[in-house]
Parts: C-alpha cells; structure tokens; sequence
C-alpha cells in the first residue's frame, strides 16, 4: 500500500502551490481566489526509493460560493483519516489565524503524525518571527517557502523519515490511466464514485463543482488503474474566469495523457455541439475510448439501444468504431462493464504487428481499396512499420504525402482496423515520403 500525506490547512495559505512543487508540474489550481480546491486531489511522486501519494484538500473554513462547505469539509475528514502523516500549512508572514487554531485543535485530537511547516517564509525576518506558531502545540514549524521552492527539499526529506517504514516501492508495471471526460452535469463524479464505491469526488446538481482533474486510484482484476476525473468541458465563450480557464486546459490534458478515454454522453439530453468538440480532441490524439451513455434508465422508456447507437453514429461519425455501454451511474448500472471495455481496448491498443503482418495487411489495402485520383498523381503505398502502442502508430512509406486525399486515409485505417488486431481503437499512421525510387 502506497503511504499517503495529506496537505491540510485554512484557505490560501499555498497547499496547491506545495503539490504543484513537489510534483514538479501543475497537478493543482492557483489561484488567489479562496476555495479553489474543492475535491481532493493527489499524485504520486516518487522520493528515493518511496513512492507516496501526496493529497491536497480544500480549506478548511472555506464557505464556499456554491453551498458545498459540507462537502469540501467531508472530504478534507476523509483525506485527514486515511493519511498516515499531515503537513499542516500555515502562513508564515500572516501569522496565527483563528482558524489555525480550529485546524490546530482538530489535529492535535486526531491520531495521525503532524508536521507543521510554516509557507511564505522567503524572508529571513519571516523565519525569525515564528515562535507564535509554538502556541499551536504542533512542535517546531518547517519554514518553507513554496512558490520558490525554499526549504521544500529538507521538508519532504523530513517527512519521509515520519512514514512507517515500508519496502522499497519502485514500480514495474504502470498504473492505466483513465480520463473521465464529458460535458458538465453529464454525471462524471457519479460514475468515479460508483466505481470506487465511496464518495471520492463532490457530487452535486449544481454545474461546475469539478474544478481540477481528480487522480482516483483503484485496483481492479489485480490491474491497478487510475482514473481522472476531470471539469466538464465548455464553450470558451462560456468561461467566466481563469479558475474555470485551468480547469478545461487540465482536462484537455486528462485526454492527451490517458491510455483509455471514458466519454460520458448524458443520454437524456444527448449529443450537444460540445460533445462533438470532445470527439474531435479526443481523435485528434488518437485516444481508445468507451463511449459511456448515462441516465440510461430515463432514456430507456422511449428508445432503445440499437436506435441510440444509430443515433451516436450519426451523430459522432469519428467515433463510429468506438465501443459503446448504456449505464447508470446513480444506481452503479453497468459501470463495472466499463472498466471491462477499458481493459479490452489497453489490450488491443497495446498490441504490436510484425512488419511481414503488416505489409501483408498493405498487399490486401492496395488490392481492395481504389481512389479516384487525377492522372499522374496516384497515392502509392510502399510499405509500413509500426512504431508504437498505445494507441499504435504505423509509419507508412508512400510518394507523395499530398496525393492521400482525407476520404483514403480514413479508407485506410478503416482497413487496418478490418484487417489488424485494432478493431476497437483509433490507428495513427503517418504518411512519409519516400526519397529516390522504390523498391
């Protein structure tokens, strides 16, 4: 079991900031806005030879413009019980604050290891002038500061030493990652929580309580997995601030990053303008992906599966070979079939072809698959090599680039698809140009 450490304090004291230092990139929202962090995000990062999982939470006290104090609060508890050691953030140039003391009182009753580290400590008067925090009886504050990085070296170095001890926990074989993608309100925080069977992420009707992408990290068939849930996706013209700017950069990354793409469709509202959006980023990076249709109980008494996936192909043409599963979060209806399509499409994406398969594969493409194309500019195909896995990448040897009009390349990948081991996921070929005469 990787050891946990939970980043806990009152709102804007630099918890974000801390996380996204140790990790070395950004994994959490800044901003000077209190109660950013509402969910609780982590990472693992590996210290020597330990790994542990790092988790920031939101801020304590935080009253929250959307109601959800309760919900932030629950899942603060929640990162504080299942720590085997806490950093307690304070802010050094500001003080001691009446809510450190709430925070301070909360922990010292607890039966967790605490280490208190005092952040924004660029200045040596700072540091100097840290003897209030003793009243907070958590023992000598680490001065940090996290923006610039100061003291964060001798301070994780210092709460490794805290941990149990444990074996050297170097990783062979990867977690998969899964990104939870879909517009807002289309039931992504539903569907990780019922995989988890916990409340792992706030969950409510209000649109855009997911702020940051969530790593979730579970463990299925012996396989471990990580799931990221992230923002719901908008229309730029619908962004109203910087927070809600990061949040859709972050899960456009969650997309690039995945081995597997969940792409949550709200089945009762149906496909909008962003879902199309979603499909083309998606296919862009050549993401494999279930598509995972929600609320499929109140879509069920005037439709049924065969004419929805009709309406999904027509809608979504890019994903047509994509596979498909009709579920229901709230109840868990079928989210564990997902996780069984997530599987099956890691395995066919992971696949390599020999070079001979492959070309044989090219034989048949040139056979079968005609081109109308203008005299002297006839696409040729001379021959291929696969180059990578997840998703595979083919490079193929060919005349000239320009002569492979859009309609033949995706003749051609639909081909390898019928042909190779991929039937499921999206193939990256790339057409190279030949130099001199062909074989």
């Amino acid at each position: 079991m990787i050891p946990r450490i939970a980043i806990v304090g009152r709102p804007n004291v630099g918890k974000s900031t801390l996380l996204n230092r140790l990790a070395r990139k950004r994994i959490s929202i800044v901003h000077d806005q209190p109660g950013v962090t509402r969910d609780r995000v982590s990472v693992d990062l590996e210290f020597g030879d330990r790994i542990v999982e790092l988790i920031d939470t939101g801020g304590i006290g935080i009253v929250d413009e959307m109601q959800l104090d309760n919900d932030i609060h629950t899942q603060i508890e929640t990162a504080i019980r299942s720590a085997e050691l806490i950093l307690f953030l304070v802010d050094g140039r500001a003080g001691v604050h009446p809510l450190d003391e709430q925070v301070a009182t909360k922990l010292r009753e607890g039966n967790r290891p605490v280490m208190l580290v005092a952040n924004k400590c660029e200045a040596e008067s700072t540091r100097d002038d840290l003897g209030e925090f003793y009243s907070l009886g958590l023992g000598d504050p680490h001065p940090i500061a996290a923006s610039h990085g100061d003291g964060v070296a001798d301070l994780i170095e210092a709460a490794i030493l805290r941990l149990p001890p444990g074996e050297s926990l170097k990783r062979t074989d990867p977690a998969l990652r899964i990104a939870i993608v879909g517009r807002r309100n289309a039931g992504k925080s539903t569907f990780v929580n019922a995989l988890l069977n916990e409340e792992r992420v706030i969950v409510s009707d209000i649109p855009g309580t997911t702020r940051d992408a969530v790593d979730v990290r579970f463990i299925k068939d012996q396989k471990e997995f990580v799931a990221v849930d992230t923002a719901g996706i908008l229309r730029k013209a619908k962004l109203k601030d910087d927070i809600e700017y990061y949040a859709q950069v972050r899960a456009m990354e969650a997309i690039r990053s995945a081995d597997v793409v969940i792409f949550v469709i709200d089945g009762v509202h149906g496909v909008s303008q962003l879902d199309k959006r979603i499909a083309h980023e998606i296919m862009l990076h050549h993401r494999p992906t279930v598509i995972a249709v929600n609320k499929w109980d109140l879509v069920l008494e005037h439709s049924t599966t065969e004419k929805y996936e009709s309406y999904l192909m027509e809608q979504l043409p890019a994903l047509h070979f994509a596979p498909v599963v009709y579920m229901t979060a709230k109840d868990s209806k079928n989210v564990s079939a997902c996780i069984g399509l997530v599987q099956s499409l890691a395995k066919q994406a992971s696949q390599r072809v020999g070079t001979g398969e492959l070309n044989r594969a090219i034989e048949k493409i040139r056979d079968h698959v005609r081109f109308r194309a203008r005299p002297g500019k006839a696409p040729k195909i001379y021959y291929g090599t696969q180059i990578e896995v997840l998703p595979p990448r083919i490079v193929l040897m060919v005349n000239k680039p320009g002569y492979f009009a859009p309609a033949y390349k995706r003749a051609i990948e639909n081909s390898f698809r019928e042909i190779l081991p991929f039937p499921e996921v999206p193939i990256h070929i790339i057409y190279r140009r030949r130099e001199g005469n062909p074989r």
